[in-house]
């Protein structure tokens, strides 16, 4: 039985065990009309399947170095007591940049389901999750940040009712190993 709850700093190490893998088939591609001043289109192309690892890149257990989270919620999905699914939601957080310095922006910094749980609505009831969460913390908005080869993030972000609000062709452009992918920026009004 699949049970969620939110959990504490205690769980973090359990947390960080649970996959972020992306199965990436396709990507979305810009095509600039006239430049850019005529509009960008986004195109599903589909490339050559590769699987990126998103957790060398986030480890909760790594948060509070970095950051105070004691404005932040963590909440994980478990099959009896086996950790199947996680999210972070962040908050009122001095230099995040991703909170625009608002008071009523929430982030959802990181979801992640195991492989062997997705498609079975896992993702959905702990994305719920964060929304009840920022609701009930007096968030108007929460951001969400993937990028151009996280086709189902993008997908699902769009189902769940996020609008993409910003594409950054050179958010990476400084780190030679993802700069070629494209920063998109959801928002989702609460």
């Amino acid at each position: 039985m699949i049970t969620y709850r939110e959990i504490d700093e205690s769980f973090l190490n359990e947390y960080d065990r649970i996959p972020l893998l992306i199965h990436v088939k396709s990507i979305f591609s810009i095509e600039k009309i006239d430049n850019g001043l005529g509009g960008f289109l986004l195109k599903e192309t589909p490339v050559k399947e590769y699987i990126k690892d998103l957790g060398v890149y986030e480890l909760a257990t790594n948060y509070s170095q970095s950051f105070d989270i004691s404005n932040w919620a963590f909440f994980m999905a478990f099959d009896n007591e086996i950790p199947i699914g996680a999210v972070t939601i962040a908050s009122k957080t001095k230099d995040v940049d991703m909170l625009d310095d608002r008071e009523d922006m929430s982030v959802l910094w990181d979801i992640r389901v195991d492989d062997r749980y997705k498609q079975q609505g896992v993702g959905t009831e702990l994305f719920k999750k964060a929304v009840e969460w920022s609701k009930s913390n007096g968030m108007k908005q929460m951001k969400i940040e993937c990028q151009n080869n996280n086709v189902p993030a993008c997908k699902f972000y769009h189902k769940h009712g996020a609008v993409l609000g910003k594409v950054d062709e050179y958010a990476y452009y400084k780190d030679a190993e993802i700069k070629d992918e494209i920063q998109f920026i959801w928002y989702l009004d609460l």
